[in-house]
């Protein structure tokens, strides 16, 4: 006999400031299902998660979860008013004798119960709220955007509970790596309609291509049916006006399906202006070093960034990646050491904490406002890498609508806010990008075009991020910040490093076993989960698609560098180019001997 589903949502209609958000909605969720619930930014994604927590209700439509099945959410902004500590919080559903459940996710999301709720800050009390849910461990787990404010080793322990739970959840991350490890189906919210595919969110991009494809074929048909038959019209219904009605109604009837075809959003038209070229060497760091009291921060550590460099900084949360960030960018002073920068830089910064945006603003003066950006005696205009553009439709191209244009900034949502940055850095030219932690809240397309524009720019790229997939695509260099001050530079990004550290990992790389875990040795042989560590498996399992990355990636290259004028007609992204296929065709080499020392290690 079939089991009820946990969840079903029949017939929802939502309507939000006039506009259908959904409408004939309907959706089940079963037990053991892992769905990542994938949309642009704006689509519905946490009100959709939000109705089928029950925290929304919906115009119209049903409801429906079965009898004993219990539901959490992980709530974005929890409201945590009379508890005392985050621990308390945490708590607030369990019995007493199950603090150890907080305790351990806790330990693994690296916040601490005992903080005082209203000391906390709001990474802390998103933490919270996901320690909360995951010690509850409800059937059904909702998880708006888990790893936002999480760490590489907070996002494996995340990942790892995940992998192993026989509960239920639906998942929105923009965080790939993560989407791709966790997820076997995936429900797709596109203007308004949602479709499901018993896939999970690896196979998500080819199928939305497809039906995008789909529905441009179909588009074509009727407008050429449309057209033809207007054609008609126009030459004959003169004379067949009494027997021929219903073809006119057919042509008007067509041309309302046509109207009412919902246009696809496009990707917001960012683009980034490289100014005047700095000096081949950028920032020249010898021997500097940090420390707070007798924390140390960093130990002498020397690095030179050239011109064009994609450098990544990777570590847990309070290693001081910022702070290195902000030393060599001139900001914080080093203990002892040296920092040099190169000639005629000009450099352009997208901060952690969005604090370039003042809450109260509208989207309107937060541009207009900016001294930089300003046209004098133009109030309506703002300049944009030197020509002046009308402010509405400057923030069209970053897919704000003119409802939006006056709302204040403390009205959007994380992926937006980081949009309205990105507006005004965009704005300006530079030759010297820094990027702190700009990935959080954007949607998949927004990080693709992200990705599209720091490889067609022209200057040096200086980027903090916990995004495993995004560093793979950007960083040329990664400085791996590894507890107790220590900080190395690698070559490639967080794959190629994993890679060269896959012998000798920095603990915060590792989840380790609990001894609880561990099954007894065989006395003939050991099974394949114990010749190899959970790193190792986990790379093992992953490898295949980085080596087919680093395949089409090997491949474009050498396409664009099949062109004979290349050279001379862009020097600089011939050389950019040349370096990048060195680099992908050696990390391809590493990649697949890798894969062979562990394929046969796994077989014994």
């Amino acid at each position: 006999m079939a089991r009820a589903p946990l969840l079903q949502l029949t017939d929802i209609a939502l309507t939000f400031g006039g506009a259908p958000l959904f409408a004939n909605l309907s959706l089940v969720v079963q037990a053991g299902d892992r769905v990542a619930l994938v949309g642009r930014n704006g689509s519905g994604k946490s009100t959709l998660m939000k109705v089928m927590a029950g925290l929304v209700e919906p115009d119209r439509g049903a409801r429906v979860v079965s009898p004993g099945v219990s539901v959490g959410y992980m709530e974005q902004d929890p409201d945590m008013a009379g508890f005392a500590t985050l621990g308390d919080y945490a708590m607030s559903a369990l019995e007493p004798g199950e603090m150890y459940r907080v305790e351990m996710a806790g330990e693994g999301l690296k916040f601490d119960p005992a903080r005082a709720v209203e000391t906390a800050s709001g990474g802390e009390r998103r933490r919270a709220a996901l320690a909360k849910l995951m010690a509850e461990a409800p059937e059904l787990m909702l998880l708006d955007e888990p790893t936002n404010h999480l760490d590489i080793e907070a996002i494996g322990w995340l990942e790892e509970q995940l992998r192993t739970t026989r509960k239920a959840f639906v998942l929105i991350s923009h965080d790939r790596a993560f989407l791709r490890e966790l997820s076997r189906a995936t429900l797709w919210i596109d203007r308004g309609m949602t479709r499901r595919q018993e896939e999970g969110f690896g196979g998500f991009e080819a199928w939305r291509d497809k039906v995008w494809e789909e529905e441009d074929q179909q588009r074509h048909k009727l407008d050429r049916k449309i057209k033809a038959e207007a054609r008609w019209a126009v030459e004959g219904i003169s004379a067949r006006r009494k027997r021929n009605q219903g073809r006119v109604r057919n042509l008007q009837a067509l041309r309302e399906e046509r109207s009412a075809q919902i246009k696809r959003q496009g990707t917001a038209a960012m683009a980034l202006e490289s100014g005047p070229s700095s000096g081949r060497k950028v920032i020249e760091a010898k021997e500097i070093t940090k420390a707070y009291g007798d924390s140390i921060i960093l130990r002498p550590f020397s690095l030179t960034v050239m011109r064009g460099e994609r450098v990544a900084f990777v570590g847990p949360n309070g290693v001081g990646k910022t702070t290195l960030l902000k030393m060599l960018m001139g900001e914080e002073k080093p203990d002892s050491g040296t920092v040099v920068h190169g000639t005629n830089l000009i450099p352009a910064v997208f901060d952690q904490a969005r604090a370039r945006l003042d809450p109260e603003m509208t989207l309107w003066d937060s541009l207009t406002g900016d001294a930089e950006m300003r046209v004098s005696g133009q109030a309506d205009q703002v300049l944009v890498r030197g020509v002046p553009r009308h402010v509405v439709g400057y923030l069209k191209d970053f897919l704000f609508d003119e409802r939006q244009v006056r709302a204040p900034v403390k009205s959007l949502s994380g992926g937006e806010k980081a949009r309205l940055l990105l507006a005004r850095i965009m704005a300006r030219e530079s030759n010297l990008l820094v990027l702190d932690e700009p990935t959080n809240d954007l949607d998949v397309e927004t990080l693709d075009l992200m990705q599209e524009l720091l490889d067609a720019y022209d200057g040096t790229v200086l980027l903090v991020s916990h995004d495993r997939d995004f560093l793979d695509r950007v960083a040329t260099t990664t400085i791996a910040m590894e507890g107790d001050g220590r900080a190395v530079a690698y070559a490639g990004g967080w794959s190629d490093y994993r890679a060269q550290r896959l012998e000798d990992s920095p603990d915060w790389t590792r989840t380790p076993a609990k001894s609880g875990d561990r099954k007894p040795e065989s006395k003939r042989q050991k099974s394949a989960s114990e010749r190899l560590s959970f790193t190792e498996r986990h790379r093992l399992e992953e490898l295949p698609a980085q080596i087919a990355r680093l395949e089409a990636e090997i491949a474009k290259l050498e396409g664009l560098l099949s062109d004979p004028e290349l050279f001379t007609r862009e020097p600089v992204k011939f050389r950019r180019a040349t370096e990048a296929l060195t680099a992908r065709q050696a990390a391809l080499a590493a990649a697949e001997e890798e894969w062979l020392a562990l394929a046969e290690r796994a077989e014994g």
